[in-house]
């Protein structure tokens, strides 16, 4: 297509509560601006306009996503104040390094999502940063280590982030220059064993009793009553609720597998009240221009409703699928089923909801007690001070 015939996107650089960023104005376009929510851009109401953080990888980003889409107007970028153009803020040898385009074809050509793609480019060229004047062919695994060390000592990164650091590393260095046992000469950090966070069947009710709207309860149904992620959640057509046999078909789910899922005999009244009102043209949930639903939204319709559920935590979606897996636990769901619904690939990622689930904890009996029973006495016979009190009542 003719540039000409495409919508103008002008960039331009500046800051923006102290950061730098590129401005991006245009024309009203959803297209557009679906595309810049799917990169992570956010709406400046002060300055009218769309806006991302200033770096490199994001100008690339832009020119990969907007490719036969728009027409990219980068004048705004040749001013001479130091203070709006690119890369304010980042190193002086910022500007000189370039990513190769082979490694951005190959994430591509690999089907990577945007956010991994960004991701990788941004790692690589802080690590070109790091080692500059080198260039990235000239590097050996030394200088990897001496990159991964200062993540660790100088940026205080979470073993989550060095991972994600090692991978981008290993993804270039392995493909691009034929490194070979990358990982087994780099040391990964032991993985952190974290517990879910999740709700109480309570909690969960009370978020779903204090929505009003109906397609803001019809997301929190949908959410606990099948475990989808959110971007499963996101990627739901009309179709993919297969009513005679109560399933939901997950299409393209992590890891780009399909799966089925339970279809609560509730959502479904529910749902049909929700296309009732709503009349979604392609996805289950449709803003009011009929384009896919955005995962902030989600994300802020769940604390909205946490929050007037009188919940003193920071809710997110992912927590809704944690707890419809501890829930069916405690029902006494075999851990494999659960594993089917969740999609996990390892039996051992699921294994992880038996700590957190309260199904055999209640019937341990605390030692204390156990000893207590014994001798036919009570907690007056520790401290005769305590007054015996309705542990129910108080919660203590």
């Amino acid at each position: 297509m003719n540039p000409l015939q495409l919508p103008t996107i002008n960039i331009s650089a500046g800051l923006h509560r102290n950061n730098a960023v590129f401005f991006l104005r245009f024309y009203f376009n959803n297209i557009l601006i679906e595309k810049l929510k799917s990169i992570s851009a956010r709406w400046s109401k002060s300055n009218k306009c769309w806006y991302l953080k200033n770096t490199e990888t994001n100008l690339t980003l832009l020119f990969t996503v907007f490719k036969g889409v728009a027409w990219l107007n980068v004048h705004g970028l040749k001013g001479n104040n130091q203070k709006t153009t690119l890369a304010v803020k980042q190193k002086k040898t910022s500007s000189k390094i370039t990513i190769p385009e082979a490694y951005l074809l190959f994430l591509k050509r690999r089907r990577y999502s945007l956010n991994t793609i960004k991701t990788y480019l941004s790692f690589l060229k802080e690590f070109g940063n790091f080692v500059f004047p080198k260039e990235f062919t000239d590097c050996d695994l030394e200088d990897v280590k001496k990159y991964i060390d200062y993540l660790i000592n100088d940026k205080k990164v979470a073993s989550s982030t060095q991972n994600q650091a090692i991978n981008a590393l290993k993804c270039y260095y392995e493909n691009m220059l034929g490194w070979e046992r990358f990982t087994a000469n780099i040391e990964r950090p032991r993985k952190e064993k974290k517990l879910p966070k999740l709700l109480s069947e309570t909690e969960v009710l009370r978020m779903i009793r204090v929505t009003n709207n109906i397609k803001h309860k019809f997301i929190i149904c949908t959410l606990y009553s099948s475990g989808i992620r959110i971007g499963e959640l996101l990627n739901l057509k009309k179709e993919d609720l297969f009513f005679e046999k109560n399933i939901i078909f997950v299409r393209g789910g992590k890891g780009k597998k399909d799966r089925t899922t339970v279809l609560s005999e509730n959502l479904k009244k529910l749902f049909v009240l929700y296309l009732k009102q709503y009349k979604p043209n392609y996805w289950v949930i449709e803003n009011h221009v009929r384009r896919k639903y955005s995962a902030s939204s989600v994300q802020n319709v769940i604390k909205r409703a946490a929050k007037n559920a009188k919940i003193n935590r920071n809710v997110t979606a992912h927590m809704l699928r944690h707890s419809f897996a501890t829930h069916l636990l405690e029902q006494g769901l075999d851990l494999r089923y659960i594993q089917q619904l969740l999609g996990h690939e390892s039996s051992k990622t699921t294994e992880i909801y038996t700590h957190v689930t309260n199904k055999s904890l209640a019937k341990i009996k605390s030692p204390l007690d156990t000893f207590l029973d014994s001798q036919n006495t009570d907690n007056m016979n520790i401290n005769p001070h305590i007054d015996k009190v309705n542990i129910n009542r108080t919660g203590v």
